[in-house]
């Protein structure tokens, strides 16, 4: 197999690098924390270590140190499409080099051999209530493949440098099941169907998706949906649904057990559930003003958005101080395609005049929009509508990446992780002698 025959050829190197640097240059200092980071959620603290991807304040994300368009321009295409085969995503996050597409056809092959979803999951979402959560679903059909796990079975028989062997295996076994899955998941929750999903070995990775999702009333749903798990496969580790894929897989649980772990992170309000957020709001734009509404209008909407205590969403990041490119790509994909549709010609109005609101409020530090300003615009245009849904495809996205993640961690030995914690007395006695004088 290509990606095992290629991480094989970088490991011996790789791990001498991180080994050096943890014997020889331990001791280093790299950061310093403050009292504000260890009681805000150690935000921006520097204690993780990824090749995979970086968040550019000033280009945003980097795979592989390429940025969004090198990577959607240099990537191979989908045949008779306009957007990369998921699958030399999958090669270049974890390989780190351009795949040919002969090499990226390998990988969306073996993700075809691997697609088959075992019975009793199906039989286990099918017995569940009516109305559960599709991130309910979702998770817990992860959980129920970790029957198969290659690296549970073989924990006991591996040394810690076949680790990752193992984890890339599972990591193939998941990634090319989650789309059969989440497609699954939509068909039965909003429609009543239970007839099992086929991947097609003939398919890529994303036109397989936009056959069982039997989104087709519009064409060019299988470009959105590569574009889509590209965009949201990864965005370091630290995130919330990264970060908790690490942690659990630093303890060498098994990918199911991590990625199930990452999902349920995702699932909480204040990550995933953005782009509905964002998607509700342009929504009620519409929905005011009876289509898409003058400039002045909006002006004065998004000035009684705020003045009402509330909050414009995909508006804002963290780290980024420029428009995210995830949502210019998808942007400039709604204005090729779709440039007449109205929400996508409010989410352009909106890029516009809400900035500059937020500038003249002085609260943000980065007005600019994130990638959850127009994703659920888009998906909405072709007709997957069902806002509870939107989470499910960012998790069979962000699989790429953190997958990708843990196979490194799993190679390059990666401890478990125990962060030291201190009372609130400890830090407060802390400023107390922060502030006496020397």
């Amino acid at each position: 197999m290509i990606l095992h025959e290629k991480i094989s050829a970088q490991l011996p190197s790789w791990r001498d690098r991180v080994r050096a640097l943890a014997k020889e240059h331990g001791e280093v200092v790299v950061d310093q924390v403050t009292v504000g980071q260890v009681v805000g959620g150690m935000r921006n603290i520097k204690s993780l270590l990824t090749d995979i991807s970086f968040v550019d304040p000033a280009e945003g994300i980097r795979f592989r140190g390429m940025s969004i368009p090198e990577v959607l321009k240099a990537l191979p295409k989908a045949k008779g499409g306009k957007m990369p085969l998921v699958g030399g995503l999958f090669y270049l996050l974890l390989i780190g080099e351009v795949p040919t597409k002969e090499q990226a056809l390998e990988v969306e092959a073996e993700w075809a051999k691997r697609a088959v979803v075992p019975d009793y999951l199906y039989k286990m979402l099918k017995s569940m209530p009516k109305d559960t959560h599709p991130m309910t679903l979702f998770s817990q059909a992860v959980l129920a493949l970790q029957n198969e796990s290659v690296f549970a079975a073989k924990y006991h028989s591996m040394t810690k440098d076949e680790y990752w062997e193992a984890a890339l295996e599972d990591s193939l076994n998941l990634t090319a099941k989650l789309p059969v899955v989440a497609a699954f998941i939509y068909r039965m929750k909003y429609f009543g169907e239970t007839s099992k999903p086929k991947f097609n070995p003939k398919q890529d990775y994303g036109m397989n998706f936009s056959r069982m999702m039997k989104v087709a009333d519009k064409k060019g749903y299988a470009d959105l949906a590569r574009l889509y798990f590209i965009l949201h496969s990864d965005h370091e580790s630290g995130n919330a649904s990264a970060h908790a894929t690490h942690l659990a897989g630093s303890t060498l649980s098994d990918v199911y057990y991590s990625f199930s772990a990452g999902l349920n992170a995702l699932a909480g309000p204040l990550h995933g559930l953005a782009n509905q957020e964002c998607l509700g709001w342009l929504i009620e734009v519409k929905d005011k003003f009876g289509g898409v509404p003058s400039r002045d209008e909006l002006y004065k909407f998004s000035w009684d958005t705020l003045n009402g205590g509330h909050v414009i969403p995909g508006y804002g990041h963290a780290v980024l101080r420029v428009p995210d490119p995830r949502f210019t790509a998808q942007m400039e994909f709604a204005k090729k395609r779709f440039p007449e549709d109205d929400l996508v010609r409010l989410a352009d109005m909106v890029f516009d005049v809400v900035p500059a609101v937020l500038r003249e409020q002085g609260k943000a530090k980065n007005p600019a929009p994130n990638v959850d300003a127009i994703s659920g615009t888009l998906q909405y245009y072709y007709g997957v509508r069902d806002f509870d849904f939107y989470t499910v495809l960012f998790g069979v996205g962000r699989a790429l990446g953190v997958t990708a993640n843990y196979v490194w961690a799993r190679a390059l030995g990666m401890p478990i992780e125990r962060p030291k914690s201190l009372s609130t007395k400890m830090l407060e006695d802390v400023v107390a002698k922060a502030g006496q004088p020397a």
